[in-house]
């Protein structure tokens, strides 16, 4: 039997109400699918159903495999071991203890055939570049990026039958990504993948378009879905303009049709006024001329309606998704003045700043390294968050932090209440007026952050920190693309191009990066140091 994924008649509603799914019937067979959408289509929850970690409301999942699952945002007990992530622990110790001398029986029994499990372990390791983590470092010592990895080299140790995938590139350096993505291209099962990253969507063989409660397919990777959708809009687009004239069209005939009915009226009555026919005569033709405009009426009123549905019909083929709009007020950096310092920076974990290093005026900074360089740390030291072990860092004006984990926001807090923690002085009404710029309109914005997409807990997050009193001078933003739409990253990039504070961007995306307007590229490799994109481009 051939490994495969079927939803029917599937729903599924957040415990406030909230729908995501209703009724969706998919199927998913072997080979590589991409499943895109806008944020909140409901991707990610879609994943989760299929994995068994939530229940839907109403219909059914049926998988023909062992399915494995790689969340959106990995979250690992940092006390435990790589070994216990990998879920070769127990058989590594019965492994060790049998080659210590114990010959209890327990031993062989959790151990079976697997007497390669540390090789191959190592192996799987390897294969994503964390050969020099080995099995016995706990998951407080490596990165976000690196325990990403993490579960993924556990995927590949167990080689599901059925592997989800939900944004795998998130945190990934470009080395890590080059893995993943060979990885991906090796899969012999069913694979769904999630994810904004276009090289990772050009190697699966189909995409799966989740829009508006159903799903559209489309054969071959991301840039033949773009062909195929940019054909869909320019023959939606025409359909609109057929409509729109056929509407106008009908509109006219219907008042053509009215002055007409109203001059066989008007002569009607001269007729009968001026009494040139019998009484009988004339009220046999007022009679059929009465229902013969009646039904004239009726037949361009009908086509009127047919029409405005026609148009209708047209108009929702066109896509015109909503993109977040970032207003960013009272954030200009004058040319040159002073907005951080750091000095003789060491971070916890081993990275340094050696000697000093100043940040003036807008200047846009972008923050590279592997994973497990000290990215985050850095950021994280300079707001405030954590301690240096020595040195200084000194920010010199307002500063707002975007972290990559998105834990600013208060679960239990709907996104309105979310956002007046950090504008306590801001009225109920410039909150929401503002939210709506970020898509939280109405209801939307009475939502509880624990409901809340990848993509649209990046939003209110990206609110909380835009509409905080006072306004930021400094953004640092942690790969503020990982739960990004494709259009939000565009929309993303535009507000941040008009973004006139100095800015610190640590990310993996370069295309991104360079989208910005970077004018200072600095490479964390144990130490700080200025680099430039194309340096990084060529990673070997």
């Amino acid at each position: 039997m051939s490994h495969s994924i079927t939803c029917t008649s599937l729903s599924f509603a957040w415990p406030d109400g909230t729908p995501v799914l209703d009724g969706l019937d998919v199927a998913f067979g072997p080979g590589r699918t991409g499943l895109v959408g806008v944020n909140g289509a409901g991707k990610s929850t879609l994943l989760k159903l299929i994995a068994g970690e939530l229940t839907p409301s109403d219909g059914t999942v049926r998988t023909a495999g062992e399915v494995g699952h790689l969340p959106q945002n990995v979250t690992l007990d940092t006390s435990l071991r790589v070994d216990e992530v990998l879920g070769i622990a127990a058989r590594r110790a019965a492994l060790h203890a049998i080659e210590g001398g114990d010959a209890a029986e327990e031993h062989f029994e959790a151990l079976g055939d697997d007497w390669d499990v540390e090789e191959r372990a190592l192996a799987a390791l390897g294969e994503l570049g964390l050969g020099r983590i080995g099995l016995d470092r706990t998951v407080g010592e490596v990165s976000g990026g690196e325990s990403v990895l993490l579960r993924l080299a556990a995927l590949l140790l167990r080689r599901p039958d059925v592997l989800l995938l939900d944004e795998p590139t998130n945190n990934l350096d470009l080395y890590a990504r080059r893995r993943l993505y060979a990885a991906v291209a090796d899969w012999p099962g069913v694979l769904v993948v999630v994810s904004h990253d276009r090289e990772l969507l050009e190697l699966v063989d189909q995409i799966a378009d989740l829009r508006a409660g159903g799903v559209a397919w489309y054969g071959g990777n991301f840039s033949a879905y773009e062909e195929a959708l940019a054909t869909e809009q320019e023959a939606a687009e025409r359909m609109v303009r057929v409509a729109e004239s056929d509407l106008r069209r009908q509109k006219r005939e219907l008042s053509e049709a009215h002055m007409k009915l109203a001059r066989r009226k008007r002569y009607g009555q001269k007729m009968w006024d001026q009494k040139r026919e019998p009484k009988i005569v004339m009220g046999a033709r007022k009679r059929a001329a009465q229902e013969s405009a009646g039904k004239h009426r009726i037949l361009h009123e009908e086509k009127l309606a047919e029409a405005r549905e026609r148009l209708d019909e047209a108009v929702e083929a066109v896509r015109d998704d909503d993109e977040i709009r970032v207003d960013l007020p009272h954030t200009a950096v004058p040319p040159g003045r002073e907005v951080l310092t750091l000095l003789d920076l060491r971070l916890a974990y081993g990275a340094r700043v050696q000697g000093g290093l100043d940040l003036r005026g807008p200047e846009r900074v972008a923050l590279v390294g592997r994973n497990g360089a000290g990215k985050t740390t850095l950021l994280r030291t300079i707001a405030g968050e954590l301690d240096p072990v020595a040195g200084e860092a000194r920010a010199h004006v307002p500063l707002r932090f975007l972290p990559q984990r998105l834990d600013v926001l208060d679960d239990g807090l709907t996104v309105v209440e979310n956002v007046a923690r950090f504008a306590p002085h801001a009225t109920g009404n410039r909150i929401r007026a503002r939210l709506a710029r970020f898509l939280f309109r109405g209801a939307r914005a009475d939502r509880r952050a624990a409901t809340l997409s990848g993509g649209e807990r990046f939003r209110a997050t990206l609110a909380a920190l835009m509409l905080a009193e006072p306004a930021p001078q400094l953004l640092m933003l942690d790969e503020p693309t990982n739960n990004l739409d494709m259009a939000s990253v565009r929309q993303l990039t535009s507000a941040l191009e008009s973004y006139e504070g100095a800015l610190v961007v640590a990310s993996h995306d370069l295309p991104f990066l360079e989208s910005i307007g970077i004018t200072r590229w600095l490479l964390l490799d144990g130490e700080l140091r200025e680099t430039s994109a194309q340096e990084l481009a060529d990673p070997a």
